[in-house]
């Protein structure tokens, strides 16, 4: 195969001074346990194919996009309980990363970046703001699983939001092997023990081991691999379609000022 010109990791400098990316996508996951039967790379594994196939489909559509390399590591502080090599990157050291990409690339003229993020415990918004401020560039963000929710309703049918029935069925279609499903728990959540932090609007980090016994949440016994790429599929397709609406902005089209 030969470099594909809008992936970072592949595209040689000639590619890149041709065609010109006018965005960046800066994929970000996560490295954690994910119950017994899913790998810790499951985030980075997962984000780092949505970037990719998103990107290609951008780029057949004319999208001026660069993938940039994932980010393996997210805000694991809540899982660092008695798991093994689940690894924390804190909110400092994240917003340090996220201000040094947003210098190179207004340094070389690309001043719209996306962020896709793969981790539900990674925040950005205010540290968005602050790297917009400094820099004036547009900065956009995507939580992957917040793309095609039609599809993500009717197809999964067990909630979750960790190594659960949505998880497990996108790992079943991207990496079935390395998917040990046999060895899967339940994905039992123990309820609060102080009942009035079960209510809407109500935040506290949860300790992830006593909450979660197996770190999963969510029964996982009832993913398919073809649901996986049901979602995945509408998901990805979603994702490029933003991916060329932002390369193809300009400027004084709000809100890329």
């Amino acid at each position: 195969m030969p470099p594909r010109p809008y992936v970072l990791n592949e595209a040689n400098y000639r590619q890149l001074l041709d065609d010109r990316p006018t965005l960046a996508v800066l994929p970000w996951g996560a490295t954690e346990a994910h119950n017994y039967h899913l790998p810790h790379g499951t985030d980075v594994i997962q984000i780092t194919h949505m970037a990719e196939e998103a990107g290609r489909l951008a780029h057949e559509q004319g999208g001026k996009v660069v993938i940039l390399p994932t980010v393996p590591f997210g805000n694991d502080a809540a899982q660092l309980d008695g798991q093994v090599a689940t690894i924390h990157l804190g909110t400092a050291a994240a917003l340090a990363i996220l201000r040094d990409v947003a210098l190179s690339l207004t340094k070389q003229e690309i001043d719209r970046l996306l962020i896709l993020n793969g981790h539900g415990a990674n925040s950005f918004r205010p540290m968005i703001r602050d790297v917009q401020l400094e820099f004036g560039m547009l900065v956009v963000l995507v939580d992957m699983w917040e793309l095609a929710p039609e599809v993500k309703g009717e197809t999964f049918e067990n909630d979750g939001d960790h190594a659960d029935e949505f998880e497990t069925s996108l790992m079943m279609h991207l990496a079935p092997d390395l998917v040990e499903f046999d060895q899967a728990g339940p994905g039992t959540r123990v309820p609060w023990g102080i009942e009035v932090l079960d209510r809407p609007g109500v935040f506290t980090p949860r300790p992830w081991v006593e909450i979660h016994p197996d770190t999963g949440s969510g029964d996982p016994s009832k993913a398919t691999a073809a649901k996986g790429q049901a979602w995945l599929s509408a998901a990805t397709a979603a994702a490029a379609e933003l991916m060329v609406g932002l390369s193809r902005a300009k400027k004084g089209d709000l809100p890329y000022m």
